[in-house]
């Protein structure tokens, strides 16, 4: 298949695919989902995905319709029915289908999986990024299909030509970024923002963490600042499939470019992680 699209069971390419009028998700954005590439067929990272997965539909009140080993067989069986082996593969959980009513019956969810052709992305180039202020709402450790503050944020910046909008409270501190992590190095140190509910914790953002204590990299995970930001020796951005990427221009001004060697140690070392993993 070129692209396939599963509902409760039902799968075909996505341009055949239909869901329900009445799927909360419709009403709502009623719904937990999660992501990530495969690679050769192989799913990478895939526990950590369920596992985040699972938990984003506990602090939601939803009840995913399979256990975490059931998903992890589906998604497999569904890769391998793919033409190519490096895809995206993305899949949601919502509450469920029913007339619509803010509040909602218990019961199990209605299961998604969307599947495209896509690669890993080695990262060998710079991006440009836009600064905002971050006005989502305080889920923001659930992946949830909320998305529009996203949406909004990723229309900003390629509006201004830009990659990716990196996310600030009212007090300046660096959340993430519109659909990634943000992190800095300086003086040595990577320094990203803990894992309360201001942020996703990213596989990605995870990886990254374990691999600098893997190289001897300091970590510090405490909150930081857009004054940080501006002045970091380097400014990089993750994402499952965009393991490590790295800013050169923030708000149309240059910044970054002080300590490449340690950040292309840190993305080679990430890179070749995932190649090993998806042999």
């Amino acid at each position: 298949m070129k692209t396939l699209g599963y509902y409760n069971g039902t799968y075909d390419e996505l341009e055949n695919m239909m869901v329900p009028f009445d799927d909360r998700v419709c009403f709502f954005g009623d719904g937990v989902y999660d992501a990530g590439p495969a690679r050769n067929y192989h799913l990478f990272a895939i526990d950590e995905h369920i596992d985040r997965f699972f938990n984003s539909a506990k602090l939601m009140d939803m009840e995913i319709p399979c256990s975490k080993e059931e998903l992890k067989e589906l998604l497999t069986s569904l890769v391998q029915k793919m033409d190519t082996g490096d895809n995206f593969v993305y899949w949601a959980c919502t509450r469920g289908t029913g007339i619509r009513n803010h509040v909602y019956e218990k019961g199990p969810g209605n299961l998604w999986v969307m599947i495209k052709p896509d690669h890993i992305d080695p990262c060998q180039k710079p991006i440009k990024c836009v600064t905002a202020e971050d006005k989502r709402f305080f889920y923001c450790n659930c992946k949830t299909l909320n998305l529009l503050p996203s949406v909004l944020y990723a229309e900003k910046a390629y509006k201004a030509g830009a990659d990716e909008t990196i996310l600030y409270r009212h007090d300046g501190r660096i959340t993430e970024c519109a659909h990634c992590n943000c992190h800095i190095l300086k003086d040595g140190i990577l320094y990203t923002a803990p894992t309360d509910d201001m942020i996703l914790p990213g596989i990605a953002r995870a990886h990254l963490v374990r691999m600098c204590k893997k190289l001897g990299i300091g970590v510090s995970e405490t909150p930081y600042y857009l004054e940080d930001l501006r002045n970091a020796d380097e400014i990089i951005v993750t994402s499952s499939s965009h393991v490590c990427m790295y800013v050169d221009e923030l708000d149309g001004e240059p910044v970054g470019g002080k300590d490449p060697e340690t950040l292309f140690r840190l993305r080679d070392a990430l890179y070749e992680e995932i190649c090993k993993a998806t042999e």
